[in-house]
């Protein structure tokens, strides 16, 4: 069972700022990958109870204040909402000092974090997504400074048990919280397009939402199994004249693609605007 104190745990490597959705994957990670043990994690959270459940379902500790916290951590996770960031005790330019902090904050950018956090030995900044919660996510990131091989495998552990991370230069993050930080929805909201055109053709809602799921989750698997370009897989399934074409023809009229570029260009045009505000 995990444990509220101001004492210290014996060996804590990772804090988490913050106990929410996204940490409690990165926590769950860590431990079912064993690049953690409970002992080794400690939370704190906002004035709910996030905190105190997190350490309840995983054994790590939680704490009440900053200062045990980050007594003995070396590698900081700030995982608490964007719009707290302005609101963060200032002691953490000093309590932060000489350790690495990865930020998973939406459209907080180095710069920005670097003036909460002036005296890290680096910075990084990183953009999951929710697939993380089953270790299935990807995640974008960079770095205020070049990596050393210690950090970088921190890094690598950190983000890791969230799924596949992969290195970005910093402009790309917008596009990237676009494409896969925002994409889950997308994709999500296409299922229930798919249910609901199955039950406009006749199926009942139920059967209608277990094709579409099955049928997604499916191709994707095909999709990351066959390394094949999506265009190809399609055209496997489209038979000149046939019930696909028939429905691709209908889909290239009402402009798909074009609909789905539009929506990934306003999420990055959004994503650009929270990297402006405190």
């Amino acid at each position: 069972m995990g444990k509220e104190t101001g004492n210290l745990p014996s060996l804590p490597r990772f804090a988490f700022i913050g106990a929410g959705r996204m940490a409690s994957a990165m926590v769950g990670g860590l431990l079912a990958r064993k690049a953690a043990a409970p002992a080794e994690i400690a939370c704190v959270g906002g004035d709910d109870d996030t905190a105190r459940g997190l350490a309840r379902r995983t054994g790590i500790t939680a704490h009440s204040d900053l200062v045990s916290l980050l007594a003995t951590a070396d590698t900081v996770v700030l995982a608490c909402k964007p719009q707290q960031l302005a609101g963060l005790d200032p002691r953490l330019a000093d309590l932060t000092a000489g350790r690495l902090v990865i930020s998973i904050l939406a459209g907080k950018r180095l710069a920005r974090l670097a003036q909460t956090f002036p005296r890290t030995r680096n910075l990084v900044r990183a953009m999951p997504n929710t697939p993380g919660q089953i270790g299935a996510g990807i995640t974008g990131w960079c770095a205020l400074h070049p990596l050393g091989a210690a950090d970088r495998r921190l890094v690598d552990t950190v983000l890791g048990a969230l799924g596949q991370a992969i290195e970005l230069e910093e402009k790309q993050l917008d596009a990237v919280t676009a494409v896969s930080g925002s994409g889950p929805a997308f994709l999500f909201e296409f299922v229930a397009a798919l249910r609901e055109g199955g039950v406009a053709a006749g199926l009942p809602r139920d059967v209608a939402a277990q094709l579409a799921q099955a049928t997604v989750l499916g191709s994707a698997r095909l999709l990351a199994e066959t390394r094949a370009e999506p265009e190809a897989l399609r055209d496997q399934v489209t038979s000149p004249h046939g019930t696909t074409f028939a429905g691709l023809q209908r889909m290239a009229a009402r402009g798909f693609r074009d609909t789905i570029k539009e929506t990934i260009l306003a999420a990055k045009a959004r994503s650009e605007e929270l990297s402006k505000e405190d």
